[in-house]
């Protein structure tokens, strides 16, 4: 998990106050926990959810109810927990990945990343999602929306983690 600094970085949150009403908050819904030595620790979605089957997104097709299985979607989701944690995405420039302002993104840490991926990085200073396109000794962060330009690190890049799934809540 990343350590308070790191969150206010992330949230762009200068403030210490700012950035443990943060924590508090995913604490209170679950997203986080803190154990004995108040380090935090990645939540879990307590409940198994039934999964009933498949679903036509083409042409409607006859289809019955049948419990398939029930599967836990911190499983489904998470392969790293001690690895793994959640961003909360603003701005639009993932668009065209799927990923949009108002979605959450799961971020495994301890994955390599590799050409292709979408990964959170640190760019000369500034958080920033993009996909990764490594070229021999050249690294771009390519965006998935036309309207913003490739970044090239100047001085220097660090990678946070590799994007490994987004949540978006309907309602």
């Amino acid at each position: 998990m990343p350590s308070f600094s790191e969150i206010g970085e992330m949230f762009k949150l200068s403030s210490k106050s700012s950035v443990h009403k943060v924590v508090g908050k995913l604490q209170t819904i679950g997203v986080i926990s803190k154990d004995r030595k108040g380090r935090l620790l990645p939540g879990s979605i307590k409940s198994p959810v039934k999964l009933l089957g498949t679903v036509e997104a083409g042409f409607p097709s006859p289809a019955e109810e049948e419990l398939v299985d029930t599967i836990s979607l911190d499983d489904l989701l998470i392969k790293n927990r001690e690895a793994t944690f959640l961003l909360n995405v603003s701005g639009d420039s993932m668009s065209g990945a799927g990923i949009l302002p108002g979605d959450m993104v799961i971020v495994d840490r301890g994955q390599t990343p590799k050409s292709g991926d979408i990964v959170i990085a640190e760019v000369d200073g500034a958080w920033t999602m993009k996909y990764l396109r490594k070229s021999g000794e050249s690294v771009t962060l390519l965006p998935a929306n036309p309207k913003y330009q490739p970044i090239r690190p100047k001085d220097e890049l660090k990678i946070a983690g590799v994007v490994t799934a987004v949540v978006r809540k309907y309602r």
